[in-house]
C-alpha cells in the first residue's frame, strides 16, 4: 500500500512533466514548419508561374488554377536569354574568385590563429571591418581607384581590370576575404595547439604544418564557407553591372534583363528564367548540405 501510494503520484508527475515538455516542442516544430513554408513560398510560386503560358494567366489570372502546364517557358528562356553563354561567364568569375578567397583567407587565418604577435587582433579587425560598410556607399571612390590603377601601358591597353573578368574577380576576393578570415581564424583557434607543436618538433615546416595538419582539420569549415561564398558571388549583380560595361561579359544574374521587352514583359517567361538562374545555387546547397551543417556545428562543440 505504501509503495503504490508513493509510486502513484510519481507516475502522474512524470506524465505531467512529459506533457509540459511536449507542448513547447510541438509549438517550436509548428513555428519551424511555418517559417520554412514562408521561405519556400516564393520559389514554389515562381515554379508554378513558370509552368503556365502567358495566355493562361492573362485569361484566368495569376491566382487561379491552371488550364495548361508545360515547359515551353523554360525552352524560350534558355534560348532567348542565351543562358549557356552567361553560365560560362559566371563560371569564369565564380571559380577563380572562390578558390582565391578560401586560399588567401586560410593563409591569413592560420597566421592570426597560430602566431601571436603585436598587431594580431588589429589585423583580424581590419579584415573583418571590410564587411561592415555597404558596398554601395564606397562605390564612387572605389570606381575612381579602379580606373586610376597605375598599370603599364601595354597592360592598360588590354583592359585587364576594367570591363574584364579579372577586375570582378579581384573585387569579390577583396570583399569576401574579411568574412572568411574571421570564420576560419575562430575555427582554427579551436584546434589544439599541441598538434601544430608536435608537427614542428618532428621537423615539419610552417607550410607543411599548415597544409598537412590544419587544412584537413578545417575542411568542414571550408566546405561551409564554399557553399556560402558560391552563393554570394554567384548572386552578385551590383559589381557586374558597375565594373563590366560589355553586356556579353556579364554573369548570369544580368541575363534576365534580356527577357524584358520594351513595351511588354512576359512575367511567366521571366519566372522560368529566374528558376533556371537559381538552380545552380540550389543544387550546390543540396550537394554540400551535410558538409555545410557539419561545418557550422563542429565549431560550436569544440573547446
Amino acid at each position: 500500500m505504501t509503495v503504490e501510494a508513493v509510486s502513484g503520484p510519481r507516475v502522474f508527475a512524470t506524465v505531467g512533466s512529459a506533457r509540459r515538455q511536449t507542448a513547447p516542442r510541438i509549438a517550436l516544430q509548428a513555428f519551424l514548419v511555418f517559417t520554412a513554408a514562408l521561405w519556400l513560398l516564393p520559389i514554389v510560386w515562381a515554379v508554378y508561374t513558370s509552368l503556365r503560358p502567358y495566355s493562361d494567366t492573362a485569361e484566368r489570372g495569376y491566382v487561379s488554377l491552371p488550364g495548361v502546364l508545360n515547359l515551353q517557358n523554360y525552352i524560350n528562356a534558355w534560348t532567348q536569354a542565351d543562358l549557356p553563354h552567361y553560365y560560362a561567364n559566371t563560371l569564369i568569375i565564380v571559380g577563380p574568385a572562390l578558390v582565391l578567397t578560401l586560399l588567401l583567407s586560410s593563409f591569413v587565418a592560420f597566421v592570426v590563429a597560430r602566431f601571436p604577435f603585436r598587431y594580431n587582433l588589429t589585423l583580424l579587425m581590419v579584415f573583418t571591418a571590410g564587411n561592415l560598410l555597404p558596398q554601395q556607399t564606397i562605390i564612387t571612390p572605389l570606381y575612381r581607384m579602379y580606373l586610376a590603377l597605375p598599370l603599364p601601358e601595354w597592360l592598360s591597353d588590354t583592359g585587364l581590370f576594367f570591363d574584364s573578368y579579372v577586375g570582378v574577380i579581384a573585387i569579390h576576393v577583396a570583399f569576401q576575404m574579411g568574412f572568411c578570415t574571421f570564420v576560419l581564424s575562430n575555427y582554427m583557434k579551436t584546434i589544439p595547439k599541441e598538434l601544430t607543436e608536435a608537427a614542428l618538433v618532428d621537423g615539419a615546416s610552417v607550410w607543411r604544418t599548415f597544409w598537412s595538419v590544419i587544412v584537413p582539420l578545417t575542411r568542414p569549415a571550408l566546405a561551409a564557407l564554399a557553399t556560402l561564398e558560391f552563393t554570394f558571388i554567384y548572386n552578385d549583380y551590383f559589381w557586374a553591372i558597375v565594373l563590366v560595361q560589355t553586356g556579353a561579359k556579364r554573369p548570369i544574374t544580368s541575363a534576365l534583363s534580356n527577357l524584358q521587352g520594351l513595351f511588354f514583359t512576359d512575367n511567366n517567361l521571366i519566372a522560368a528564367g529566374a528558376v533556371l538562374v537559381a538552380l545552380p545555387t540550389i543544387i550546390t546547397y543540396l550537394l554540400l548540405q551535410r558538409h555545410f551543417v557539419r561545418g557550422l556545428t563542429l565549431g560550436a562543440t569544440k573547446g
